[in-house]
């Protein structure tokens, strides 16, 4: 069984998903949960030439913290402990380099289920990690409800 897990951790219910599979199924891992701030995020809403915003980047922070406060409660459900990190880039690229950097054997994340043209032009941050991870990866999808209408 692998002995450091990483999960990828944000504020979707498929990353929660996730977290929840890998602390019940990796019981006896290092487990370690990281968020990635992607710094496009941080742009100035009012779009003065793209500049950054102090108060969005600062924002971004504080909902890093919470969120991995979160994950951390969640592990107590499990009497697990984590080791929680965030990093700034990319989802994908910060994903596959903290494997890197930390010898992670596998990585769990969430997909969210896109399909078609909105996958093409989005991208899979999911399958671009299996790609390039440096070990085997887990893809939690939930899945959505059909569309009735």
């Amino acid at each position: 069984m692998a002995s450091r897990i990483l999960v990828a951790f944000d504020e979707s219910p498929q990353a929660t998903a996730a977290l929840h599979h890998a602390l019940s199924t990796y019981t006896d891992a290092e487990i370690h949960v990281l968020h990635v701030r992607d710094p496009q995020e941080w742009v100035s809403a009012d779009g003065l030439n793209g500049f950054y915003s102090e108060t969005a980047y600062t924002q971004s922070q504080e909902s890093s913290e919470r969120l991995l406060e979160e994950a951390t409660k969640i592990a107590a459900e499990y009497n697990a402990d984590l080791k929680t990190d965030t990093t700034v880039g990319t989802a994908a690229a910060s994903i596959v380099r903290y494997a890197e950097d930390h010898d992670i054997d596998h990585i769990v994340l969430g997909s969210h289920g896109r399909r078609g043209l909105s996958r093409f032009l989005l991208g899979s941050v999911a399958e671009r990690v299996a790609r390039r991870s440096p070990g085997s990866v887990t893809i939690i999808r939930e899945e959505q409800p059909a569309d009735t209408t």
